[in-house]
């Protein structure tokens, strides 16, 4: 009997919860307070936090169970518990009164966009910075906020931190899908950033967690997580097809759904799809993790595996809620009706850059020997 993560059963207990609120999370395009609070209680922004400020490293896989979990309940909950937790593997490369600061508190929470084409000028102490930015999902209930630019004159890439108060928010999410996850846009002007709140992200010379969790990059943690979150979509989707009434018949059918052979064939197919992703993205995350155990890191070949599985678990959970999406018929696009949403969602993580078709380009390029043209 595989014995289940006292966190993924923290996740599968609060389901409930979070799949009563989804429809108002959908509406006021955030996550409500109540569900904020019980992800705080829970602790399910401090899995992939230093465990110098209170958090758990957890096991890239078992947090992927953890945000399939979430999803299965709420796409947008699981999408926002993915990006906070990404966001505060951050909490490794600060100086431990840094992090302490941020991330200490219980409702420290870290929030931020993709790079912006800015400048971090350089100042006597520190650097100024000014821009926008976009996607910063969970920014609602984020106490800080991250800015990813160049440095002026050297061209360096750090991660610039600065509290919520100090950005200008606007409410820019009117999306197909995703909507609870507030993943607005912010904006600073001439705000001045500290040289110990300019981060070096993801570069081992800053890294002062000795965690096995922080050989991973953030980005592979995302990819990990995300492809849970697709997982998780598409499980709830499986769910749903399964709740229909054992009567129901399709217009113009002469006999029940359930009864079609088609019906009966493709919902196999769907479940083999989704099995075969979730054992693919466990098993690359896993291998990694026992790589870095023996060996300190993981091999270019795990590195694309781990890009590659969670590529396809993202691909494979869009396959198959596409397909139960047709085989229920008009029943699904009713908003009154558990399949409408999930279908949003599941679109709209696939458009993300986790679930981008190009990855399999550099996952290719690598297996037949050649230098990957794009970061992974």
């Amino acid at each position: 009997m595989t014995t289940v993560h006292p966190q993924v059963q923290k996740a599968r207990d609060l389901a409930p919860m979070l799949a009563a609120a989804g429809d108002t999370n959908d509406e006021i395009r955030e996550l409500t307070k109540p569900v904020v609070a019980a992800l705080i209680e829970g602790g399910f922004f401090h899995m992939l936090k230093a465990r110098s400020v209170g958090g758990m490293e957890l096991k890239p896989s078992i947090f992927a169970q953890v945000t399939e979990a979430i999803a299965r309940a709420d796409g947008s909950t699981g999408w926002v518990v993915c990006q906070s937790n990404g966001c505060s593997t951050s909490s490794a490369y600060l100086e431990p009164h840094v992090a302490r600061e941020i991330f200490g508190p219980e409702n420290g929470i870290l929030a931020w966009g993709p790079p912006g084409p800015y400048e971090a000028i350089p100042v006597d102490g520190g650097f100024r910075i000014t821009g926008t930015w976009r996607f910063a999902s969970g920014s609602q209930n984020a106490t800080y906020l991250g800015a990813h630019i160049r440095v002026k004159g050297t061209g360096e890439l750090r991660s610039f931190l600065f509290p919520k108060s100090s950005a200008k928010m606007k409410d820019i999410w009117h999306t197909l899908g995703l909507r609870g996850t507030a993943s607005n846009e912010y904006s600073v002007n001439d705000l001045f950033i500290p040289e110990e709140r300019a981060m070096h992200r993801d570069d081992p010379r800053f890294r002062r967690a000795d965690g096995l969790l922080y050989r991973y990059t953030s980005n592979q943690l995302y990819s990990i997580g995300f492809g849970g979150v697709g997982l998780g979509i598409a499980r709830g989707m499986i769910d749903a097809f399964l709740t229909l009434p054992a009567t129901k018949i399709a217009r113009g059918a002469s006999k029940p759904m359930r009864e079609n052979n088609v019906v009966q064939s493709q919902f196999a197919q769907c479940e083999a799809r989704w099995l075969a992703a979730r054992l693919m993205l466990h098993h690359a995350a896993d291998s990694a993790w026992d790589n870095i155990e023996q060996h300190g890191e993981m091999t270019l070949e795990q590195r694309a595996r781990i890009r590659l599985a969670s590529t396809w678990a993202i691909q494979s959970s869009r396959e198959v809620c596409n397909t139960i999406y047709h085989m229920v018929g008009s029943f699904a696009v009713f908003e009154e009706n558990p399949f409408e949403r999930r279908l949003r969602d599941i679109h709209t993580v696939a458009q993300q850059g986790q679930g981008r078709q190009l990855h399999y380009e550099t996952v290719g390029q690598l297996m037949l020997g050649l230098p990957a043209e794009n970061q992974f």
